[in-house]
């Protein structure tokens, strides 16, 4: 039986392979159940950066998805208890309207509730170059209590691979929900670079 509930939210933006990560990760802690919700643009996302598959990878690791027009799910409400929420990746448009308040899909209004809620809600917000509305987003989300986390790759640890970044990415979005499992995220050490 799982000890801890998290929500992930999967929306358009380019990216597609952290949030598989980051539910692989929580996954092997043996204690986390994953509630998932995937906007249509996202799926489409998936097929084109994972592959025909990436909706079927989603579906292996999930313990529940939800579809993104079920507004009266169990992750809609505050009653349902959870350890915060991840959206990966967080596409501007998915930032704006958690920065406005709008909950028109189950995506937003599950983001809502964890802020509401005073819940850890972390934004992996993918766009480059920011323009100044998608700023003020990330600066709006920020006073409400999100934690905006641009997916911005760190080198320190020597990536080989672009699975190395991801694996580091995840990890670290995970790390923001200070969950009592075994962190995957190597501290900088710089006597051992």
């Amino acid at each position: 039986m799982s000890s801890f509930r998290v929500v992930i939210g999967i929306s358009g933006a380019s990216g597609a392979l952290i949030p598989l990560r980051i539910m692989r990760l929580l996954a092997e802690t043996g204690s986390v159940e994953t509630h998932v919700v995937v906007s249509p643009s996202a799926e489409r996302t998936l097929a084109h950066e994972v592959g025909a598959d990436g909706m079927e990878q989603v579906r292996q690791v999930a313990h529940r998805i939800y579809r993104p027009d079920d507004i009266g799910a169990a992750i809609a409400s505050g009653s349902f208890r959870t350890e915060g929420m991840i959206i990966a990746p967080c596409s501007m448009r998915t930032l704006a309207a958690v920065s406005a308040g709008t909950s028109d899909n189950l995506l937003l209004r599950a983001a809502d509730v964890h802020l509401k809620e005073r819940r850890k809600l972390v934004l992996l917000a993918r766009e480059t170059p920011l323009h100044l509305g998608h700023l003020r987003n990330m600066c709006a989300v920020t006073e409400m209590g999100g934690i905006i986390m641009p997916p911005v790759p760190a080198f320190y640890h020597r990536p080989k691979t672009v699975e190395d970044i991801v694996d580091h990415l995840a990890a670290r979005a995970v790390d923001q929900l200070q969950l009592p499992i075994v962190s995957r995220t190597r501290e900088w050490d710089p006597d051992r670079g």
